[in-house]
């Protein structure tokens, strides 16, 4: 009998993070959020429900125009209401 586990660690780049710092501003700006706490909670329990749930989430091939960011990429998506989705692209390593 074999047991076989599998675990993914999630590890966020940290230009993914300067990213989403400045994605809080750009929603308080463009008035998706009235005060800038609203935007920062927002970004932040999308930033936990990747790190939590993209180990489980379903993945798909990421297409090929993406390849200029690293080739064989996958993403998954992540929706946040009925008319946002964001996409968490990522790349798979497997280590021994």
């Amino acid at each position: 009998m074999y047991i076989i586990v599998i675990t993914m660690k999630v590890i966020i780049l940290p230009q993914v993070l300067d990213y989403l710092d400045k994605t809080v501003y750009v929603l308080y700006e463009k008035q998706y959020f009235s005060f800038m706490d609203l935007s920062k909670k927002y970004v932040d329990k999308l930033l936990c429900d990747i790190e939590k749930n993209l180990p489980t989430k379903r993945h798909k091939p990421a297409p090929k125009r993406f390849d200029k960011y690293g080739k064989g990429m996958k993403y998954a998506s992540f929706k946040k209401s009925k008319r946002t989705v964001w996409h968490a692209f990522f790349k798979l390593r497997i280590e021994n």
